[in-house]
């Protein structure tokens, strides 16, 4: 991969608040990515889309904009999943965006698997619920995962100095994987 090719950057946020400390977390992700390779980002909000799934799972039907949205994961050279911990899992909202994804558009697909929480009682939560569901999908799972919880975050909402460790670790783990599959498809 030349230093002119561009990586397409898609992160899903499955955060539902406002401010959203996934969206934070996700975006940081998404910027340490960036610092590490040349490439174009998207942020998919599934709160945005979150009447459409529910319809697209009903009538299987998809608008305009969740089908634009899943299309954007599906064609990424690279994808950040974010999802708050709801009851030890991932949201529901987020797990229902990801029902819409063409299964085999993920496969070989590297995938940085991201989760907020309220404290750190949650985080394995990304190892038994988040790996299993992209392992289904053939996914290439960056090794570093990133869980923050609530005391991780410093001032407005950035990342402390151990998240940031942490959120460095994985963009740039994942610029090399996504840059070595960009590589190998071209060959």
């Amino acid at each position: 991969m030349t230093e002119s090719e561009t990586l397409s950057v898609v992160a899903v946020n499955g955060g539902v608040g406002f401010p959203s400390t996934t969206r934070a977390l996700t975006d940081a992700l998404v910027r340490e990515v960036a610092a590490s390779a040349n490439v174009t980002t998207r942020t998919v909000d599934v709160r945005d889309v979150a009447t459409d799934i529910a319809d697209a799972t009903v009538i299987g039907l998809p608008s305009g904009a969740l089908d634009e949205a899943l299309r954007a994961v599906e064609q990424a050279d690279l994808v950040i999943a974010g999802t708050p911990v709801f009851r030890g899992t991932y949201a529901g909202l987020f797990k229902g965006f990801w029902d819409l994804v063409e299964p085999t558009s993920m496969r070989g697909k590297p995938v940085v698997l991201a989760a907020t929480g309220g404290s750190t009682r949650h985080q394995l939560m990304i190892d038994q619920a988040m790996r299993p569901l992209f392992a289904y999908f053939g996914a290439l799972v960056v090794p570093t995962a990133v869980y923050a919880a609530k005391d991780d975050f410093a001032v407005a909402g950035a990342p402390g100095v151990e998240l940031a460790a942490r959120v460095e670790r994985a963009g740039r783990e994942a610029a090399r994987l996504a840059q070595a599959v960009a590589v190998g498809q071209r060959a």
